[in-house]
């Protein structure tokens, strides 16, 4: 047998004990109390407080292995941890532990002719694998979620920031312990050979739920082309700002710099404007130049380019592209109705918003473009589960089953049907 044969069949027995571990805590924690849970989620927020300089000695092994692999600025952006995110982390599972707890909440309830009375009850997924990317963060983020939502989690980050994922999840399974929870409820994936990424496709001998995959296109296609259990597709961010004709010319400048530039390696960040050729002339040089001016690199159609000399040509990829980078395609568009059909043509599901005084036009943008999320006037850097008041987030999950938009608490849960009777036989 082959060295690489034998390595394959070492991290299938690696993730199968990583799989049946999870399922035992899934069952244990599918019936821990709020109290039990919300401890968990405390002890670990003050645990990402008190081991701080741990999380950033090792987020800067993590940095300087990707520096010295020549990444791009925006990857680096996503894998980085300061003082201020770590704190953001820690407030992210102090608010989780805030949130109403949805595992035996009723949804509905009613009664039969025959006196059979009937509940939906909220009840846990069981484990849930998520494969992600770059950002440490998620390790906190998702690991909270599941654990309130009565979920155990299985985590699989990014080979980059393997080192900053492990100290968080170690401040996880120190609050679980905390709480009399089991550990095993919040598990990192315990190697970096993608090996173990197949091992989780096919569903660890039945022990994973459901997968979800947050990263690029490469992945999410790898994730749904070989998945053997279900998925929650997040696809990329490929978002649109559309300026419409009534824009306030200020509202939109703002609104703009702060969806392209705030962060531009999130997936809430824009990365096309669309701009109403009826306000072309008082709006598009503004709006160019500011994006421009910021070190924004700037892809436009002929009339974009004749704005500014820095502009250059885009291409038809570029309208297509989610571009995690302070770059931005640009295009005059043939009022609302221009709008919607560029979107519908290279969109991908996620975040679009407009910019307009006019309600009726605003209505029908959010009517009529099929996204998880849609604003008017407001950033497309909302697209976030925090923003919402979910506390943190999976992800947001551009499919149209089961979960879509911010995935938190109340998508990481199912439910069964009670009934209750006394005595009744179907005739």
């Amino acid at each position: 047998m082959s060295a690489a044969a034998e390595r394959l069949i070492e991290i299938d027995a690696i993730m199968l004990e990583v799989g049946r571990s999870a399922r035992a805590a899934a069952k244990t924690l599918a019936l821990a109390s709020r109290p039990a849970k919300d401890e968990a989620l405390k002890a670990a927020a003050r645990r990402l407080f008190a081991t701080e300089r741990q999380i950033l000695t090792a987020n800067e092994a993590d940095l300087a292995a990707a520096r010295a692999s020549g990444v791009a600025a925006s990857f680096l952006d996503r894998l980085t941890l300061t003082p201020a995110r770590v704190k953001g982390m820690a407030d992210g599972l102090e608010a989780v532990a805030a949130l109403p707890d949805p595992v035996g909440e009723t949804t509905a309830a009613w009664t039969r002719p025959n006196g059979l009375a009937i509940e939906r009850v909220r009840t846990p997924l069981g484990v849930i694998g998520v494969i992600y990317e770059s950002r440490p963060n998620v390790t906190a983020d998702v690991g909270a979620l599941c654990l309130k939502a009565g979920n155990a989690a299985i985590l699989r980050g990014g080979t980059d920031s393997f080192r900053s994922s492990a100290t968080i999840q170690s401040a996880l399974a120190f609050g679980l312990a905390e709480a009399g929870l089991p550990e095993d409820a919040v598990q990192l994936v315990p190697t970096r050979d993608r090996a173990a990424v197949g091992s989780m496709l096919a569903g660890l001998d039945g022990n994973i739920d459901v997968i979800v995959p947050r990263g690029g296109k490469g992945l999410v296609a790898r994730v749904q082309a070989e998945a053997r259990v279900p998925v929650f597709a997040h696809l990329d961010g490929n978002n649109h700002v559309f300026i419409a004709a009534g824009a306030d010319l200020a509202m939109a400048r703002s609104i703009l710099m702060n969806a392209k530039m705030r962060r531009t390696g999130v997936c809430g960040a824009a990365e096309t404007l669309l701009v109403d050729r009826a306000v072309a002339a008082s709006h598009l040089s503004a709006l160019v130049t500011d994006l421009l001016d910021a070190g924004c690199a700037v892809r436009g159609d002929a009339e974009t380019r004749l704005v500014d000399p820095r502009v250059t040509p885009a291409t038809d990829e570029d309208w297509r592209t989610e571009f995690l980078d302070a770059i931005i395609a640009v295009r005059v568009v043939d009022g609302l109705e221009g709008a919607l059909a560029h979107i519908d043509a290279y969109g991908s599901h996620h975040t679009d918003a407009i910019v307009t005084g006019d309600e009726a036009e605003a209505a029908r943008f959010l009517a009529e473009v099929d996204s998880a999320i849609v604003l008017h006037n407001a950033s497309t850097q909302f697209a976030d589960g925090g923003e919402f008041g979910f506390g943190a987030e999976i992800g947001i999950a551009t499919g149209r089953l089961h979960a879509r938009g911010p995935v938190g608490l109340e998508q990481l849960t199912t439910f069964n049907y009670r009934v209750r009777g006394t005595g009744q036989t179907r005739p």
